[in-house]
């Protein structure tokens, strides 16, 4: 029987890039709701109609440009994402949040999301402490905000800025972007180069690293999700 997911870009520039290959390869059929569109995201202060999550085996809530907390959102589509996170995780769906994903996920479920005294771009190492589940590595880091845990949460991985993973029911929360690739860190620079210059960055160097990373990182990512897959959500993952 085949399995179904689907992916929240929330903004136009956060698509599921190498998240989306590894469903695929895994056999899943993928979906995309997109919250905001480009014409919006100078008022994303919108009105969504979801789609219902039960209608899926996994849904994906992945980046946006804005915090979580932001009042125009969270009286909106924010309130709506966060009650969809919730009946998944009531019905057994798995719930993959990355970066404002995951913020939101930890939100949705009693957590607090807050701005970070250390933001964190580029490849930054992250210390497991399930690496059976998610992998240690250098992981790919685009955020001004950062999640303290809901109550009743596992913390899975942290490094020196931020708490990068957790869990909490059939919800796996990611600080991080395991997504990342070339043509999505173009995307990215395009938009926001400035924030990256701002805190230091090189944007040449960092386009080589991530060149020179991502083969690793997408073989972690695959580990991540079938782990995330087997042992979270406990959907059997083909060999």
């Amino acid at each position: 029987m085949s399995r179904s997911v689907l992916f929240i870009v929330n903004d136009p520039v956060a698509p599921p890039a190498m998240l989306g290959e590894v469903f695929a390869d895994l056999g899943y059929d993928t979906h995309q709701f997109l919250v905001v569109p480009a014409e919006a995201v100078a008022e994303p202060g919108i009105d969504v109609v979801f789609p219902d999550p039960l209608n899926y085996d996994v849904v994906v809530p992945l980046g946006a440009r804005w915090a979580a907390y932001d009042e125009r959102l969270l009286d909106t589509w924010v309130a709506g994402e966060m009650t969809l996170v919730r009946d998944a995780a009531t019905a057994g769906v798995g719930v993959l949040g990355v970066c404002f994903g995951g913020q939101l996920v930890a939100q949705a479920h009693g957590g607090t999301v807050t701005r970070s005294g250390a933001p964190e771009i580029g490849w930054r190492p992250v210390d497991s402490d399930s690496p059976e589940l998610v992998p240690a590595g250098p992981w790919f880091q685009w955020h001004f905000d950062r999640f303290e845990l809901p109550p009743g949460a596992t913390r899975l991985a942290r490094n020196d800025s931020a708490t990068q993973a957790f869990t909490v029911g059939s919800a796996l929360g990611l600080q991080f972007h395991p997504e990342l690739d070339g043509p999505l860190l173009d995307a990215w620079i395009d938009h926001d180069g400035a924030e990256a210059v701002a805190l230091g960055l090189d944007l040449d160097e960092l386009r080589a690293e991530t060149a020179r990373l991502q083969p690793g990182a997408r073989k972690r990512l695959d580990a991540l999700v079938r782990n995330f897959l087997e042992r979270v959500v406990r959907q059997p993952c083909p060999s």
